[in-house]
């Protein structure tokens, strides 16, 4: 864990603040690379995930930019009425989920939203070794837009192409830009679900290989209107529990004083990943892989459920 102190926050655009945060006994801050991200330790016990914006060379500071979302779950809501330049926080070293396939001839970079922060260390990261890319970032509105002025101040700019709602005439040509399908270009896509499906479908229906697309969600998008009940056993003890249609089996598990580690609460981050000894897991996650989630032997408890009665755990 790290100590580190609010030096600055900003306002972005709307509804989005940067905030600048800093190692509280001013020692460098751990390196990291392009597309990680932070654990943020909030008042009232959450934690919430946030990608680091910031050039990836920099160890005096680390940049995050939050969303407030108008359907949080608490986290982006602290962040705004709670963090203030002053305010001492502790975060986790960075990890990163989202890495540059460095090996790529080139690379085309996709940001809807808040997506683009992640994105913007991308394409700094790019730009300072001297790869071939391009930006294209997607928002309602240039109101909505966070660190348009930095991108159009960069020494990139003129790979940095800007797509708005409320301006049709800038509005992304997905399959014209994802025309050409080359082994040697990668793809890399972060921002609201319905957007980066969009983008993954239409390099899917053009012919890009699956291991050219890379994707960084926010929230995993689930359906829970049909869920039922099932059971989990617990291997070192055989207890027993069943895990109700409104409940995780983190849930259920913590109410009988057994504690899972846990970090996203919604299958992104991997850090509750457990073993499955028994049962077949209905994976709802987004940090397996589609060959890790088809061996069915992990599964992310904290919103993973099960097509079989039940789980058994290896815990």
């Amino acid at each position: 864990m790290i100590d580190v102190v609010v030096v600055s926050r900003n306002d972005e655009a709307q509804d989005i603040c940067s905030y600048e945060l800093a190692s509280a006994d001013e020692r460098p801050l751990p390196g990291f690379s392009a597309g990680a991200h932070i654990d943020v330790h909030l008042p009232g016990g959450l934690i919430r995930q946030y990608s680091l914006c910031n050039h990836p060379e920099e160890r005096h500071r680390y940049l995050i930019g939050v969303l407030k979302d108008p359907a949080s779950r608490g986290g982006s809501l602290a962040m705004h009425e709670q963090i203030h330049p002053g305010t001492r926080l502790h975060i986790s070293e960075p990890r990163n989920l989202f890495a540059l396939a460095h090996e790529a001839r080139r690379s085309l970079l996709f940001a809807g939203g808040i997506g683009i922060t992640p994105i913007l260390c991308m394409a700094e990261r790019l730009a300072h070794s001297g790869a071939d890319f391009e930006l294209h970032y997607c928002a309602r509105s240039s109101e909505r837009a966070a660190f348009v002025q930095r991108l159009r101040d960069s020494s990139f700019a003129e790979r940095v192409f800007l797509h708005f709602d409320q301006e049709p005439e800038t509005a992304l040509d997905a399959a014209k830009v994802l025309a050409a399908p080359r082994n040697d270009v990668h793809l890399y896509v972060c921002g609201p679900g319905g957007f980066m499906q969009h983008v993954l479908d239409t390099a899917k229906a053009a012919g890009w290989r699956e291991d050219c697309l890379h994707r960084e969600y926010f929230a995993a998008p689930v359906d829970t209107r049909a869920d039922g009940s099932f059971s989990v056993k617990v291997a070192s003890s055989g207890q027993v529990f069943e895990v109700p249609a409104d409940k995780s089996v983190v849930q259920v598990l913590e109410s009988h004083g057994i504690d899972i580690a846990m970090s996203c609460e919604q299958g992104i981050c991997g850090t509750c990943l457990t073993r499955v000894l028994e049962g077949v897991p209905e994976h709802r996650d987004l940090f397996l892989t589609e060959d890790e989630q088809a061996r069915n032997d992990q599964f992310t408890p904290c919103c993973s459920r099960s097509k079989t009665p039940l789980l058994v755990l290896d815990i």
